[in-house]
């Protein structure tokens, strides 16, 4: 039996532009069929790694592979991918099906197949009543799916798409986000898809790359990243409400917070007396009007969803903690109220880099 090769391997992939290293030695393989997310802040990377997937930068060190053959010296057009943009980048003059036929003709490819591939792709979009309107008589949504719709009748070996969603509303983001994995699931070609919006990587990829500064974070599934993230920057990064951090100092497995907490730990690394970072989730605080708990914090604002409610508090020393709670409770600005935190629940990063530290199950 042959190994497969990854559907996209990336082998010590860097950038620079002039004096200025943007990637900075990325390793990745990508699986036939994955959908994959890159997420982080602006700038970290991201869209600048999917151009050099697409071939429209060039490394300036390092491998690109796609299906086991070597595709550096390898033209965009030449290398079986379609890229989905963020702007749509439609033809304003052209009509919808001669937007989808466009790069087909362009390839000389035979009439009736591209015929029979801009049929497939304006039903499987639901744009078949679309086909000989102009973009500029489409919604947002519309001429989205005439964008993914131009890249489908490619059939590419793998689709890019570069944070194709910021354009649209919430509603519309929304829906699209649910088409878009359903397009997945339908078509069963590698994606993948870069995004700054974590709750997009979280609800569509089937692994998540998170990026910080031209390097990789961490590499895992979306619960994966969120039940067990390596480091501070990617507990902060996903999950929303964000994760709450408090300051604090560990001295063997004794905790004690800068805003009065003390807990022992179950650490497996505990060692000499360090200053770290409690992590701890939103939906994991208990909450007591009458005052129980570990501590009180002053109610500084709340927000009454109907299924959910949302307190942003403060400790006494200042420390803000928000808590997610899944009912509806009587709440007023400056009241105290309890809040009890588990150690089940803890998440502790120490050191120069705020790596995660482990702890027994």
């Amino acid at each position: 039996m042959t190994d497969v090769p990854p559907t996209l391997e990336l082998k010590d992939i860097r950038k620079s532009f002039g004096p200025v290293d943007v990637i900075h030695g990325i390793d990745l393989a990508i699986e036939d069929g994955e959908f994959v997310v890159f997420v982080g802040p602006s700038g970290c990377g991201k869209s600048t790694l999917l151009r050099l997937i697409a071939g429209l930068d060039d490394p300036t060190s390092g491998d690109i592979h796609l299906q086991g053959k070597r595709v550096n010296s390898v033209p965009a057009s030449e290398r079986g991918l379609s890229m989905v943009f963020q702007s749509y980048a439609l033809y304003p003059h052209m009509s919808v099906r001669a937007n989808l036929s466009f790069g087909l003709e362009n390839i000389r490819l035979p009439r009736e197949e591209i015929k029979r591939r801009v049929a497939d792709a304006a039903a499987l979009l639901q744009i078949d009543q679309l086909l000989d309107r102009r973009p500029g008589q489409l919604s947002g949504g519309q001429r989205q799916r005439v964008a993914i719709g131009r890249a489908i009748v490619r059939e590419p070996i793998i689709f890019l798409l570069d944070e194709p969603l910021s354009n649209l509303d919430a509603e519309l983001r929304l829906q699209m986000r649910v088409e878009i994995s359903n397009l997945h699931a339908e078509l069963g070609n590698t994606m993948i898809y870069v995004t700054h919006d974590q709750i997009e990587a979280m609800t569509m990829a089937d692994r998540i790359v998170v990026l910080r500064g031209g390097h990789i974070e961490q590499i895992g599934k979306p619960l994966e990243l969120y039940n067990h993230p390596a480091n501070k920057f990617v507990a902060g990064f996903i999950g929303a409400p964000q994760m709450n951090f408090m300051a604090g100092t560990l001295a063997g497995r004794l905790l004690k917070l800068d805003n009065g907490i003390t807990r022992e730990v179950p650490v497996l690394d505990a060692g000499r007396s360090e200053r770290v970072t409690l992590g701890i989730r939103p939906e994991v605080i208990d909450v007591s009007l009458e005052g129980h708990g570990d501590e009180t914090i002053k109610v500084q604002n709340f927000e009454q969803l109907g299924s959910v409610t949302y307190i942003y508090g403060e400790f006494a020393n200042g420390e803000t903690l928000t808590v997610q709670l899944a009912q509806q409770i009587p709440l007023q600005r400056g009241q105290s109220v309890g809040v009890t935190l588990h150690t089940r629940h803890f998440h502790i990063f120490a050191g120069e880099h705020e790596q995660s530290m482990k702890m027994k199950p």
